[in-house]
């Protein structure tokens, strides 16, 4: 889980990019995430001097609960001179998102973090009801993680196998 060569980073000011570009060039669709994946995304020039890339995303890239931004850790850093805010939404929030989707990837991670930091079932399900899950991702979101935490390891590694 902390491993990962990828950060996720969406732009305060993406919209108002996207605008100024579009303005310049009116027969492009420029998009910030876009941007930001070809300047410093997995096997740019970036990643392959840092050994970590930036993976550009939007607004809709995360489903995260309701007052989600109330929990997140805020950071202000000066970077060259120039005041760059970093957020990060809580644990929990994290790993609801990633119920929203998950796929492979997001179960791996959802088991690591679980095998490291026993999750909450109680306050990962009430995270649930605080999203805009369709029912029936909020019904696998709730079964998924009343089965991880119910078997007390991981779906697929400490149960023999996890919920479809």
């Amino acid at each position: 889980m902390r491993t990962s060569p990828e950060i996720d980073v969406f732009p305060d000011n993406a919209k108002v990019w996207e605008v100024q570009e579009k303005a310049k060039h009116p027969d492009e669709f420029p998009e910030a995430s876009e941007h930001i994946d070809a300047l410093f995304g997995n096997g740019s020039l970036f990643h392959r001097t840092h050994g970590f890339y930036i993976d550009g995303v939007d607004e809709n890239t995360a489903t995260l609960p309701a007052g989600w931004q109330t929990r997140a850790v805020v950071r202000r850093v000066d970077v060259g001179g120039r005041m760059v805010t970093a957020v990060a939404p809580c644990p929990e929030d994290i790993i609801v998102s990633k119920l929203a989707r998950l796929n492979e990837k997001d179960k791996s991670f959802i088991e690591a973090y679980h095998s490291g930091r026993p999750l909450d079932a109680s306050l990962i399900e009430e995270r649930i009801r605080l999203s805009d899950f369709e029912p029936a991702i909020a019904d696998r979101a709730f079964a998924y993680i009343r089965n991880l935490t119910k078997t007390g390891g991981g779906g697929r590694h400490g149960s023999g196998g996890h919920l479809p």
